[in-house]
């Protein structure tokens, strides 16, 4: 079920007593396993299978995670206890069943103490209560107290760290089950209040935590989806519904009711989607136009959002020109241009769809959008324009000379059947482009990155399939490691001696690394080549070079236990 790794990690954590809190309880076993923090562990049977969750983020995307295995072999290791040589015999451990049992026969006036003495203590126990009570209340449902709930909740005092997200988040968690409880129950109309009142605080919080794993988001995505469905039941006043809608959407730092025009359509109706456009239309009046040149849009969140707002309103009303209108108001990118010309295209308005690409192509004629200049070359190629396309395509390929854009390039070539000469033309800008990167790096006198090389060569004759000139190019100008090692591979049955020279040359800088990551890797080379030399009928020569690589890294004492612990040094 955990998979190799996963079960080998569990394994370690459970050696090492990383599991806490074993119990067992109607057939579901909880444990608690402390790694980088603290994670939650439920595992019990369905249909005879084992079923699972845990609160770590790879448990919370449905995997049987190294926690899991963890409680699992934990639970299993426990042996069930033995009858003593004496008359009497030990009895087992109490268990969550017993403890049932006992609360079932208890007075209910020792009950309620024991929960007040827990709930002095526990402040969420002290909320749920607390919340509790609140619906029980002579004049109806307290909303005050949920409030107070939330405030306490969300409340980090202070920031809250990664470390301490998991635990924040619960309680937030905790809340908001009271309130989906409180819709179960008729309240429909106070959880519409409440979950607008807690995503309120839910922001706040964002601002002053470190929710690397995501918790919040999904505590957001909740109460959206709970006010929802809260605004379903209770019918809320159409008008005043979109008023609030539409101003926080316009505002939200966390897109909170981001596209809530078309969401919230069921509920808003008519009427309420009215007075939604009318908010909207009347900010929008007040957006500048951006035109080529001018500063990006995403530096306006105001823009983003009421641009989005326009474009949900306008594809409710089907009106393609009304949406084309919202899109052409920032035409400060080559993509705005692609945009609406694609929005044209599928509303099969093909020439429109051509003057918007060239209209982009005209406005933005260097380093434009790679996706602008495909899509026009594309409705060229359409028309049997296809040195247009080509043309198009090539000065991309020029702006940037790779294995991605040469294959673009015989794309669109094989269309006008013109490949073989772009092709020798495509060569001599990449070896130009070599070239003066290898002028430009003898000029430097601090070198950041590695120096130009033939790799951009050695991959576009790999994809080829011609290994011997993609070899050839590695040996005159050089390659990346990663290419290296892909020769190699390509080359160990009709030229091993060539694969042998390559992963020798791999063996000092990998061990130059020193961590077992590296030496595992370095002995996986020593493998392979071990393997070549015995093709090659070099066995004696491999013996001498694993002992000079010995002699030389004999300090390494990790490493040197795996390349003792290999077959040709038995």
């Amino acid at each position: 079920m955990a998979g190799a790794r996963f079960y080998e990690r569990g394994d370690e954590y459970f050696t090492h007593g990383r599991v806490e809190k074993i119990t067992e309880s109607q057939g579901v076993v909880k444990g608690t396993v402390r790694g980088t923090r603290s994670y939650h562990v439920k595992l019990w049977l369905e249909d005879d299978e084992v079923v699972y969750s845990c609160t770590c983020p790879v448990g919370t995307d449905d995997l049987f995670c190294k926690h899991c295995v963890a409680v699992g072999l934990a639970c299993l290791s426990k042996e069930p206890v033995k009858a003593q040589a004496s008359s009497r015999t030990t009895k087992r451990a109490a268990t969550m069943d017993d403890v049932r049992a006992y609360l079932d026969r208890e007075d209910k006036a020792v009950l309620i103490n024991l929960l007040m003495e827990r709930a002095q203590e526990d402040e969420r126990l002290r909320e749920r209560l607390f919340m509790k009570t609140a619906k029980k209340g002579r004049q109806g449902l307290n909303v005050a107290t949920f409030r107070r709930a939330i405030d306490r909740a969300v409340d980090g005092g202070g920031f809250v760290d990664y470390y301490s997200a998991y635990a924040f988040s619960q309680g937030i968690q905790e809340v908001i089950d009271s309130i989906a409880d409180l819709l179960k129950e008729g309240y429909a109309a106070d959880v519409v209040e409440l979950s607008e009142y807690a995503l309120q605080g839910v922001e706040k919080s964002l601002n002053a935590m470190d929710d690397s794993d995501g918790y919040m988001g999904g505590i957001l995505d909740r109460l959206q989806n709970l006010h929802h469905e809260a605004c379903t039941q209770s019918q809320p006043d159409q008008e005043d519904l979109a008023k609030r809608l539409f101003e926080w959407e316009l505002r939200a730092e966390w897109d909170t009711f981001h596209g809530a025009a078309g969401i919230y359509a069921d509920v808003l109706g008519g009427k309420g989607l009215a007075v939604y456009r009318t908010f909207a239309e009347k900010v929008w009046e007040q957006i500048p136009q951006l035109n080529p040149g001018d500063p990006d849009r995403f530096t306006d969140s105001q823009r983003f959002h009421l641009t989005h707002i326009m474009e949900t309103l306008a594809k409710q009303s089907g009106d393609i020109e009304a949406l084309v209108a919202v899109m052409a108001k920032d035409l400060s990118s080559a993509y705005s241009f692609l945009a609406i010309a694609d929005i044209y295209k599928q509303a099969g308005k093909d020439d429109l769809a051509l003057e918007w690409a060239e209209r982009g192509i005209q406005a933005f004629p260097e380093r434009t959008d790679s996706r602008l200049r495909e899509f026009l070359a594309q409705a060229y190629h359409q028309r049997n324009r296809h040195d247009e396309a080509i043309s198009l395509i090539w000065k991309e390929f020029s702006e940037h000379p790779c294995l991605e854009k040469y294959r673009l390039l015989k794309t669109h070539a094989d269309m006008a059947h013109q490949w073989p000469a772009w092709r020798e033309k495509a060569f001599l800008v990449i070896r130009d482009h070599i070239d003066k990167a290898k002028q430009a790096d003898k000029q430097q006198r601090w070198r950041w990155e590695s120096q130009p090389n033939h790799s951009e060569l050695v991959r576009i004759f790999l994809w080829e399939n011609e290994v011997d000139t993609a070899w050839r190019e590695a040996k005159d100008g050089g390659c990346s490691n990663a290419l290296w090692s892909e020769l190699a591979a390509k080359r160990e049955q009709d030229h091993p001696a060539d694969a042998v020279w390559v992963y020798q040359n791999q063996i000092e800088p990998t061990l130059g690394r020193k961590n077992n990551q590296a030496y595992q890797e370095a002995i996986n080379l020593l493998k392979s080549i071990y393997r070549l030399m015995r093709k090659l009928d070099r066995r004696e020569e491999f013996d001498i070079y694993v002992a000079c690589i010995a002699g030389a890294h004999k300090p390494k004492r990790n490493f040197m236990k795996l390349l003792n612990s290999q077959k040709w040094m038995q």
